[in-house]
């Protein structure tokens, strides 16, 4: 009996030992509140530091245009007004512009979304002919391309110039979504999958039922990837479609008008010309436009924010 009690006091002792040291709390250091006041001035600094050339162009907008010529604009907006937004929307081709890079935003990260997971799920299947071969030719495009002058004349020998499929064609295979997606899926437990074959499921039935919904958070991913990079692109706008004004996209449009804004009122297809010139100098137009540009994608993105980190980190654990 004595053995047996001295047993449990021990027992007892040693419980009380855990708990006593697993609630215990290590009070913070002096040099942890320096380094945790450090740590927070340097990334407040730094996230105002981005945030706020936006808010200055944005209220710069919204204000008086005499304020904003006379550069009495610093921090709070002055003589509120939308007259900015207002007029810019008389520029000629502008809601043009802004048609044709929605479209080329949707539409193109749409199929890249959907080549990018089928692709990155076919290179996953070990049973896929010479399928090291075709990931290896994959990767290497990443690192290796001809150049500026030989990729303009594969595009105009593939009938790729002055037409909207230029926007899409090219960037439906993104090697490095690809990449992305093949990893995520190669996280997901196998069993998933092989019990899905056993009960008769094809390979396309898999794909669809499981590892789609199974991937959302690498697509929504890539989904911001894509979006962003069709939404900001204009160099194949500049080039491939030179001859096309209709399809300019409003990243074009605002290459154009950034350098011919001293002379707004030859672009203007409808109002008073002059009200126009008058109203919105050189620096109203630049700003407006900036404006015009990023508002959209802004909005876009924090729907997309949820998605992003999961699939991020989940999509780059393996290699």
């Amino acid at each position: 009996m004595d053995i047996a009690d001295m047993d449990m006091n021990e027992h007892k002792k040693l419980n009380d030992s855990v708990a006593g040291t697993s609630g215990m709390v290590e009070k913070p250091t002096p040099a942890d509140y320096i380094f945790n006041v450090i740590n927070y001035l340097f990334f407040g600094i730094f996230t105002i530091s981005c945030i706020f050339p936006f808010y200055y162009i944005f209220i710069n907008t919204i204000s008086d245009p005499s304020y904003v010529t006379s550069g009495q604009i610093t921090l709070l907006p002055k003589g509120l007004t939308i007259v900015n937004y207002v007029n810019m929307g008389k520029v000629g081709d502008l809601w043009t512009s802004v048609i044709v890079t929605v479209l080329r935003t949707v539409l193109g990260t749409a199929l890249m979304v959907v080549v990018s997971s089928l692709a990155g799920y076919l290179v996953t299947k070990k049973e896929m002919w010479h399928r090291q071969l075709w990931y290896r030719m994959l990767v290497v495009t990443m690192y290796f391309n001809a150049g500026l002058i030989p990729w303009y004349l594969n595009m105009n020998m593939l009938g790729l110039t002055n037409t909207f499929a230029a926007y899409i064609i090219p960037g439906i295979v993104a090697p490095y979504n690809i990449i992305l997606v093949k990893t995520y899926i190669e996280s997901i437990p196998a069993e998933i999958e092989e019990s899905a074959y056993l009960d008769g499921a094809s390979y396309l039935k898999i794909y669809t039922s499981i590892i789609w919904p199974l991937s959302k958070p690498i697509l929504a991913t890539i989904a911001i990837f894509g979006a962003v990079g069709q939404w900001n692109s204009f160099q194949d706008s500049l080039i491939l479609n030179a001859n096309s004004p209709h399809l300019y996209t409003l990243q074009h449009r605002l290459y154009i008008y950034l350098n011919q804004s001293s002379n707004i009122g030859a672009l203007a297809s409808s109002g008073d010309v002059s009200t126009i010139a008058n109203s919105l100098n050189t620096k109203i137009i630049q700003y407006t436009i900036s404006m015009v540009t990023i508002i959209p994608i802004l909005c876009v993105y924090p729907f997309m924010q949820r998605y992003f980190e999961k699939g991020l980190m989940l999509g780059a654990v393996k290699g």
